[in-house]
């Protein structure tokens, strides 16, 4: 049975050949993080053994066969599968992509049933996880679908959080998507992820232009003009505080960021280069708008360097501290959402 005071983590163990198990088990190598929460890896027994032996690990793994029999105090390992994995680090490689699938369906899997409280993923090589069974340009779209749940795409970083309008999208697309719909949804999502997720009651967002400077008055694209401030300004009528379009080349750099509890990028890197060279190794991508807590860290399988015992699991951990912290503020969010009057005003 699970432990009401344990938060359990589930991890979907991402690309086998690619930096995702060496960061899970140096995350786990230290005790202390048992004490926050228990965490169960969706992989198998013998490639964590492979693992543990290549990298010199001290760790113990708990090889279980369900989620429901996970151990409390123990690093659990869930046997998706049992046949031997031919680990080549660094190497894309089809088979190994269908690996990561499997951890991941099982995972979601055991998120649907409430057997884990939220779950992390390791990274996945987009590209090698494509099938006529599996067709998404990632773990946001999958998880959409699954959990029934229009997503949004979140880096955060202590107090720095940047959403899109769009994320794995072609940049000759991205524009023609951005539509007043689109926009509502996501200002949506945002909004109410920040007062249930993060805890702010009245957020205060920017919304970064599409064009350069904002478009210039129609000098360089009217999708600004027309688009985004007529959305934006409807937005504010209904009593939110949501500002911009802003130009984005200048944004970050005067430290304008600063001064909203999050922000709202047009596009891909439009919000994730400032965000990376900002917080880069530190960040955490959060699945918002979903009914289940999902993060992961804000990088890649790093194929260049795996297997080589030098990955940093500094990110990898505060996914899984953001995950369990999100799903503490959901509670309590849920708590005095239905009894107003036992909250204490700031």
């Amino acid at each position: 049975m699970k432990k009401e005071e344990k938060i359990i983590v589930g991890i979907s163990v991402g690309d086998l050949n690619g930096i995702g198990p060496e960061i899970i088990i140096k995350t786990y190598e230290d005790p202390r993080s048992l004490e926050l929460s228990t965490p169960v890896i969706f992989a198998s027994g013998k490639v964590m053994q492979f693992f543990k032996n290549h990298f010199n690990s001290k760790i113990n793994f708990f090889n279980i066969d369900s989620p429901e029999d996970v151990v409390h105090g123990k690093v659990n390992v869930v046997n998706v599968w049992r046949e031997p994995v031919k680990i080549e680090f660094g190497k894309e490689d089809k088979k190994i992509g269908e690996y990561s699938i499997r951890s991941l369906e099982a995972a979601t899997k055991a998120l649907k049933e409430d057997k884990i409280d939220v779950l992390v993923t390791a990274p996945i090589n987009k590209h090698n996880i494509q099938s006529d069974k599996f067709n998404f340009p990632g773990h946001t779209d999958y998880l959409a679908q699954a959990l029934n749940g229009k997503s949004l795409m979140f880096m955060v970083c202590d107090g720095l959080r940047v959403g899109l309008l769009t994320d794995h999208v072609p940049l000759k697309d991205a524009a023609d998507r951005i539509n007043e719909a689109l926009i509502e949804e996501k200002l949506d999502t945002v909004i109410t992820s920040l007062k249930q997720d993060f805890g702010i009651r009245k957020p205060k967002i920017a919304v970064l232009g599409i064009n350069p400077h904002a478009g210039d008055s129609g000098v360089i694209g009217s999708e600004d003009d027309d688009v985004l401030r007529p959305t934006l300004a409807k937005i504010r009528d209904q009593g939110h505080l949501v500002y911009g379009p802003y130009s984005a080349d200048s944004f970050f750099g005067s430290n304008t960021f600063k001064n909203f509890d999050a922000i709202i990028a047009s596009y891909h890197d439009q919000g994730l280069i400032p965000f990376k060279t900002i917080s880069f190794g530190e960040g955490v991508n959060y699945t918002a708008g979903l009914s289940k807590v999902r993060t992961s860290p804000d990088h890649g399988t790093a194929y260049e360097i795996a297997g080589k015992g030098i990955a940093d699991e500094t990110s990898f951990k505060r996914a899984i501290y953001t995950a369990i912290q999100i799903y503490k503020n959901r509670k309590e969010y849920k708590y005095f959402s239905r009894n107003p009057l036992k909250k204490v005003s700031k």
